[in-house]
């Protein structure tokens, strides 16, 4: 509670003075924080835990001049020093950090929920954040702390820590499929969790980028609270610090705002990670939130228990959309596939391969320079097929490794060739999407004689000869695309998404 006094007396070394005053105390887990008119004061307790242990007067003393030293990177002019808080009878003084008090209401929290315009803030936000990444010291001590196997093992100790409470908020079902997405994910991507540490994108960052330690002042914002305790749990890959914030901006109701702090980060950063590990980072942030708040409740507050599970359902929500997936598209030539796919691609990320562009590359052509041959001749030789799908797997592999989801439109005309898909999205942990566009035969045959400048060769001729000799493909969705190419698209996206047991829509 605040309240008022005019006979306070500020024992901070230096500034000691009787006058009105407004104070305020609060405790943390591991200090106390004392609020005098415009000063901060933080004190640590003397206490061991798990993580810490500030027993003697020294061990304080350096974990206030390090906290100090930390916060600095992030706003200097908020952080002060460390001083002492003298004790009256002569004893041994007891170090205390010194800061500004700046003002709850202005608190990037507080106004995020308040539909303030908040986007000068997390620009300037990204910025210094940005900023601070690029003077980070780089050593094998911090890289291996964003490796694939450090961020494994956090994922982990804070899943079974959570499920491991007596009153667990979160139901196990949730945690169940949170497990299992964070598995897959992690599985097939080790040549993306790699290239990241080689490429340097391991940092000293923050470590808890929140939006309510986070100050949006007239002249400009002011970061606090830099995680201090367990240097651990400060060296992160450098979008995984950004993506805190990210999550937190969406937890108080600013999707935009994340997004708009994301992109602007990045851009800052040079970096252009794959829009799954966006995704996968923000997912760890929610579940890191999830837990402190399962933990909140396991020790009585009953109020954390709604935080809790909207912060795993914010987890769950983005390890689905950080799923890698496979997308094959086959049919018959004039059966829609290649509008399937770019109707696809402008909807989810993905990076998208033809067999028809792919075999022109291989044969030194200009993907549109005309090819016409007989069925199974020329450029269509079955030998060229198995070199020109070859290719085609091989670099689906490298996407999929590297977090992009993958679409390849192609034939697909033999079950042999689809297996070999199938192989590759088992390998890399990634999710399988069979489509099989269907047309009417006079349907596809006038798309085919109507075509003007296209990568494909296929004549109507090729079309009855591919019909003749197509392999079954039971396991596909048939997606019919006789009609408007937006409801075919629309059905396709829809399969992605929501996949379920194989269907035909009828033609």
């Amino acid at each position: 509670m605040i309240r008022s006094t005019t006979d306070a007396s500020v024992g901070v070394a230096g500034q000691s003075a009787t006058y009105p005053v407004i104070y305020d105390a609060r405790e943390t887990h591991s200090a106390f924080v004392v609020f005098v008119g415009t000063r901060v004061y933080k004190i640590k307790k003397p206490i061991r835990t798990g993580f810490l242990d500030f027993r003697t007067v020294e061990s304080r003393r350096q974990a206030c001049e390090r906290e100090f030293a930390l916060n600095s990177r992030f706003a200097a002019d908020v952080y002060h020093g460390v001083s002492e808080l003298a004790d009256p009878r002569g004893g041994v003084s007891e170090p205390v950090l010194v800061m500004d008090r700046l003002p709850d209401t202005r608190r990037l929290a507080s106004l995020a929920h308040a539909g303030d315009d908040l986007r000068g803030a997390v620009v300037d936000v990204a910025r210094i954040v940005a900023r601070v990444h690029s003077r980070s010291a780089h050593n094998e001590r911090i890289d291996h702390e964003g490796s694939r196997e450090a961020l494994r093992g956090r994922w982990s100790g804070n899943i079974d820590e959570t499920v491991s409470l007596a009153d667990n908020p979160i139901d196990k079902e949730s945690i169940d499929k949170i497990r299992t997405l964070v598995d897959t994910f992690l599985a097939g991507r080790a040549p993306l969790f790699q290239g990241r540490v080689t490429g340097g994108r391991i940092v000293d960052g923050h470590g808890d980028l929140l939006a309510d330690d986070i100050f949006a002042m007239p002249d400009g914002v002011r970061i606090l609270d830099c995680l201090d305790f367990d240097d651990r749990l400060r060296f992160v890959d450098s979008l995984d610090d950004a993506c805190c914030l990210a999550m937190d901006l969406e937890f108080c109701g600013g999707e935009d705002l994340a997004g708009l702090f994301i992109e602007t980060f990045t851009g800052l950063s040079k970096d252009n990670p794959p829009p799954s590990l966006v995704h996968h980072f923000i997912a760890y942030r929610a579940f890191v939130r999830a837990e402190v708040a399962a933990i909140r409740h396991a020790q009585g507050d009953v109020s954390a228990s709604i935080e809790a599970r909207t912060h795993a359902e914010l987890a769950l929500a983005h390890l689905r959309s950080a799923e890698v997936t496979l997308t094959i598209i086959g049919g018959l030539p004039g059966s829609g596939k290649t509008t399937i796919t770019s109707g696809i691609a402008r909807i989810l990320p993905a990076v998208v391969l033809s067999s028809d562009v792919v075999r022109k590359q291989l044969a030194g052509l200009d993907p549109m320079t005309n090819c016409p041959s007989g069925f199974c001749e020329g450029l269509y030789s079955p030998t060229t097929t198995e070199r020109t799908y070859d290719v085609i797997v091989q670099r689906a592999r490298d996407a999929l490794e590297q977090g992009h989801s993958v679409i390849i439109d192609a034939s697909w005309n033999a079950a042999a060739l689809r297996e070999r898909a199938e192989r590759v999205a088992d390998q890399t942990h990634s999710r399988l999407i069979e489509l099989e566009c269907h047309a009417p035969p006079s349907v596809s045959t006038s798309r085919i004689a109507g075509r003007g400048l296209n990568a494909s060769d296929a004549t109507v001729d090729v079309y009855h000869s591919m019909s003749q000799c197509r392999d079954a493909w039971p396991t596909a969705v048939v997606i019919d695309t006789g009609y408007l190419p937006e409801t075919a698209v629309s059905e396709a996206v829809s399969a992605i998404r929501h996949p379920g047991t194989p269907h035909v829509v009828s033609a």
